[in-house]
């Protein structure tokens, strides 16, 4: 007895490859900028004086990656 091949169908699927938008790509680089600066020692306050929290950096960061369009979720009230 022979046995019958099986003819295999091969589906390729469509690679779905998700490109960065660039306002998302426009805030990761705002992010990365102020961190920098922060890392360097450069980065002001909005009154001049330099910024030593993390904290106050990621702040400046994101507010700064809004004003240029980036779609960046809004502040949490508390």
């Amino acid at each position: 007895m022979a046995k019958k091949s099986a003819a295999k169908k091969s589906t390729t699927k469509k690679s779905t490859t998700r490109k960065s938008s660039s306002s998302a790509s426009k805030g990761r680089a705002k992010v990365h900028k102020v961190m920098k600066e922060k890392k360097e020692g450069t980065l002001k306050s909005g009154s001049g004086k330099k910024v030593t929290s993390r904290k106050q950096a990621v702040a400046i960061a994101l507010s700064e990656a809004r004003k240029s369009g980036a779609k960046i979720p809004k502040k949490k009230k508390s």
